[in-house]
């Protein structure tokens, strides 16, 4: 096996080298040195370890291009290993650079390695994270801006400033923690406080009369938000790389994982702060914070009266999903028009129903999905599918849909073909709000409803018209989500939970797009610098 490795190993990165002229030698590169350790800080008042970037907490936001390559070196000071996935990011061919532990080794403590990704025809608001363990609830974690060429018209005015806005829940727990609570089978405590950009008293200088563009991420690990800003109405423009509909929203829920664009034209006159604020949705006790809007010239604070958001309010929140639509006649990353990809008139080639849970194994909570809870093996599924190794996971070993029986724990691999068309539908028996996220592509967010969902529901529910595209959805309690998904991104895929703590205990699964040709155009071959670990050490 050592000797088949090495040689598959060899021939591997001089496919690679191939591969990477042919894909990328005409875009710029962006080239990005990153230190990942342990500082102090206090988000909510104490003082306490957090996860720094470069020093800083958040992290540094990460301003690209389309089709930029992207070389970022992260050095890990941790005192364990590390990965980070860059979220939204579609790692066109190149599965190997998406840092999940799926597809990657970790980083090891103390040693450093360099993701070499390109912006493939993306534009949007993203972000990055930690990927491993429960590193997330204690940082490393920042914005990643896809910004337009030059060439390509975006469908708005070019706004006075772009601000980015990372919204998340904090815990005054340590990270290792809340991890060992999740080991011992206990509930995840609810979170302390939220914050905007690491801090509850943020402050972004803007100027009266003025339009801006807020990029906004739940970056959050466990809570929906509901996002608003005082005085001023927000038009959406953009969420997750689709350009939409520019439908004014006086507040807007943004659920785990999300990110969405925001023009908001600052009120002029006799100049005044205003509150930005963003509070939870589905909990009790209602969580909320604020940044303020400091404008120039102003004298007067912003006033004590925050504007009214939703609570609980299931049904407007799935009413207000609704209203998101893709705008048809706007471009994306390319020249033509989102609206000529007809996706409503394309045969469905596959149904999947992933249906969630809570369940207890060996005496302890785990979270599943069609009763599989995942367990990460210690080889990479995108390793043992590159070498060859047996025993490490089986395609179709998840179900179709959700089968009787107890849980268990496996490892999900759920095969597709190259270029299928699939229907997923999210089935939510549970009394919190779900939040599912797919690597290495967008997919369609057709439809949301309450119940439990049949194949009569497509016609009364399904929107096969202007549905944006996303990489993260929301489903809501006891209801349904489906999506349409394209997979013509051939490798080994992350779907799973972006509530941090049912991914961490088992809500995960993993998607593998395959076709038989072995080809730099379908999938770029394994990288010269790839870690190798498990079954795949040589």
């Amino acid at each position: 096996m050592r000797q088949a490795i090495l040689l598959h190993l060899f021939l591997g990165v001089s496919a690679y080298l191939t591969c990477v002229s042919l894909v990328t030698a005409e875009d710029p590169y962006v080239y990005i040195n990153w230190v990942v350790e342990y500082g102090e800080a206090a988000p909510l008042g104490v003082d306490q370890r957090v996860i720094l970037v470069n020093g800083q907490f958040p992290g540094p936001t990460v301003n690209v291009v389309t089709n930029d390559n992207v070389i970022v070196q992260v050095e890990n000071k941790l005192d364990e290993p590390m990965l980070i996935t860059w979220n939204g990011v579609k790692q066109r061919k190149m599965s190997w650079q998406d840092g999940v532990l799926g597809t990657n080794c970790p980083i090891p403590a103390k040693t450093n390695w360099t993701y070499r990704m390109q912006m493939k025809d993306q534009i949007g608001t993203y972000n990055y994270f930690l990927s491993t363990l429960m590193h997330r609830a204690a940082g490393g974690y920042g914005g990643l801006n896809i910004l337009a060429r030059s060439i390509i018209p975006v469908p708005y005015p070019k706004p006075f400033e772009e601000i980015t806005v990372l919204v998340s829940d904090w815990w005054k727990k340590d990270h290792k923690e809340l991890q060992a609570i999740l080991d011992a089978g206990k509930p995840f405590p609810l979170p302390d406080g939220m914050l905007i950009n690491g801090k509850q008293s943020t402050v972004f200088d803007v100027v009266p009369g003025q339009t801006y563009l807020f990029r906004v991420s739940n970056i959050g690990i466990s809570t929906s938000i509901n996002f608003r800003i005082q005085g001023h109405t927000m038009h959406l423009v953009e969420c997750e790389g689709s350009h939409t509909e520019q439908e004014a929203y006086e507040s807007l829920d943004l659920h785990v994982g999300q990110s969405s664009s925001l023009l908001v034209t600052i009120n002029g006159g006799n100049p005044r702060d205003y509150f930005m604020v963003a509070s939870t949705r589905f909990t009790k006790p209602i969580l909320t914070t604020t940044a303020t809007l400091h404008s120039q010239g102003s004298t007067r604070p912003a006033s004590a009266q925050l504007p009214i958001g939703p609570t609980y309010h299931i049904h407007w929140s799935m009413k207000q999903a609704r209203t998101i639509r893709w705008n048809l006649t706007a471009n994306a990353a390319r020249p033509n028009p989102q609206g000529s990809y007809h996706y409503g008139t394309i045969p469905v080639t596959r149904t999947v129903i992933l249906e969630n849970s809570a369940t207890k194994i060996d005496g302890k909570t785990r979270y599943a999905v069609n009763k599989i809870s995942y367990k990460n093996p210690e080889t990479p599924l995108k390793l043992a599918d590159y070498f060859n190794i047996p025993d490490v996971f089986t395609v179709g070993s998840i179900q179709d849909s959700p089968p009787a029986g107890p849980a268990e724990l496996g490892t999900s691999v759920l095969g597709t073909a190259l270029h299928d068309f699939v229907e997923i539908v999210f089935q939510n028996t549970e009394s919190t709000v779900q939040s599912w996220h797919l690597d290495g592509s967008d997919f369609w967010t057709v439809g949301f409803g309450s119940g439990r969902w049949n194949t009569t529901l497509r016609r009364r529910f399904y929107n096969l018209h202007d549905a944006p595209t996303r990489h993260t959805v929301q489903v809501y309690p006891y209801s349904w989500s489906a999506i349409l998904v394209s997979l013509d991104n051939k490798g080994m895929w992350n779907l799973r939970s972006a509530n941090w703590a049912r991914r961490y205990l088992g809500q995960e699964l993993y998607v593998r797009v395959w076709n038989d040709e072995k080809s730099p155009y379908t999938e770029t071959d394994i990288p010269p610098n790839a870690l190798l670990c498990g079954l795949a050490k040589p």
